[in-house]
Order: C-alpha cells, then structure tokens, then sequence
C-alpha cells in the first residue's frame, strides 16, 4: 500500500503569481488574484475551474468593464494578515494534528467519567 501525498495532482498544484497591476484589467487577472491568496479567501493554488469568471456575463451580452473589474480586484484585496496566512507554508501545521488528538480524547474522557461515575 502507497500512502498518499497531500500535494494535490496537476494542474492543483502549480503555484500562481500575483498579476500586476493594470488600467485594463480582465477576469483571468481577477481569478489570477484568488488564486496566488492575494483576496486571503483560499490557499495561494491554482484552482481549474470549468468555466473562467466573466464567461457567464459574456455569454449574456454584459461583459464587466475595466471599471468593474478594476473595483472587483480592488476590493476583493485582503490585507497583508489574511494574505499571510492563506500561504501554505505560514506554519499552522500543527493545527489538524490538535484538532484530531482532541477530536480523539473527547470521546475516552466521557467514556471513562462515565465508567467511573456510574457506578
């Protein structure tokens, strides 16, 4: 048995960097921005997705501005706190292993207060 890596496969596990800054900005610089964490709502991964944003909007004849995409990308910015911690190497790799070892001895401390106190 082969144990399983915690990378996720292609295309998952390409890094993005954060595009620079433009006064015609599209929605790939947009979807470009969540991904390398600059908004701090998901991990700085890539995220293939089956359609691209905007791709809805154009398809109904309102394609966003420059404008609109310029304010999206603009306040959708985290600030610098929450784009830390959305990187992955910001060291909380001790949290998960905390949650489950308590996750774990809830159970055994009822059990055995329980145990001990009925009788």
């Amino acid at each position: 048995m082969t144990l399983r890596s915690e990378t996720p496969p292609t295309p998952g596990n390409l890094a993005v960097a954060t595009p620079s800054e433009s006064e015609r900005p599209t929605t790939a610089m947009l979807k470009a921005d969540i991904d390398s964490g600059r908004t701090g709502d998901k991990i700085a991964q890539y995220d293939p997705g089956l359609s691209q944003l905007g791709t809805d909007d154009e398809a109904a004849g309102n394609a966003p501005s420059h404008d609109r995409i310029a304010l999206a990308r603009k306040t959708e910015a985290a600030p610098p706190k929450a784009r830390e911690a959305a990187k992955p190497e910001s060291g909380s790799g001790w949290i998960m292993p905390l949650f489950i070892g308590v996750a774990a001895l809830v159970p055994v401390v009822v059990g055995v207060s329980l145990f001990v106190f009925s009788r």
